[in-house]
């Protein structure tokens, strides 16, 4: 079975937030759409289905071609995807410290 982040805990675990839960714990890379789809456990056909809307809205941005393939990353000069950033890190630490916190009590 699958694990899910924090953050896909709290808010659910649709196709976007899939995607976007992947592109920010895999930050440091770009990745070609189909790889993003895999990885994130999206099928291929459901991430075209929004991807253009995030390219329009500059959330993602093509960073290189590699032969046919167009990679992909995050925009973090984008400051809605800063303020994404913090929130989804912000999210994950309080589902970390409240679950450290259950465990004390449960040891006790």
């Amino acid at each position: 079975m699958e694990t899910k982040t924090a953050f896909l805990q709290v808010f659910g675990d649709s196709p976007m937030l899939r995607i976007l839960d992947f592109l920010i714990v895999n930050e440091d890379f770009d990745y070609s759409m189909t790889d993003i789809a895999a990885q994130s456990g999206v099928g291929y056909s459901t991430l075209k289905l929004f991807w253009k809307k995030l390219e329009e809205s500059k959330i993602v941005k093509q960073t290189r071609v590699v032969g046919k393939a167009k990679m992909y990353r995050l925009n973090f000069d984008n400051p809605v995807v800063k303020k994404f950033r913090d929130f989804y890190w912000e999210t994950t630490k309080q589902a970390v410290h409240e679950e450290v916190k259950e465990k004390r009590v449960l040891a006790v």
